[in-house]
């Protein structure tokens, strides 16, 4: 089993949730709840390595907080 992480936003405009695996060419898909997106993108990336594992060009690391006075 391999696993990978994605970055999940959501859209202001539209309200759905997108998400894509950082460094991960065409690993990017949406949903109208996390659940759907979380299909969709399970549903990309195997498609994706059915090319042969991936050559990632990033690492996902983390997240900051930044605070401005």
């Amino acid at each position: 089993m391999k696993n990978y992480t994605a970055v999940v936003e959501r859209c202001p405009d539209t309200g759905l949730y997108v998400g894509y695996v950082p460094g991960f060419p065409g690993a990017h898909s949406q949903g109208a709840n996390l659940d759907e997106l979380q299909h969709n993108l399970q549903e990309v990336v195997s498609m994706l390595l059915q090319d042969g594992d991936p050559h990632l060009e990033a690492e996902f690391v983390g997240t900051q907080t930044i605070s401005i006075a």
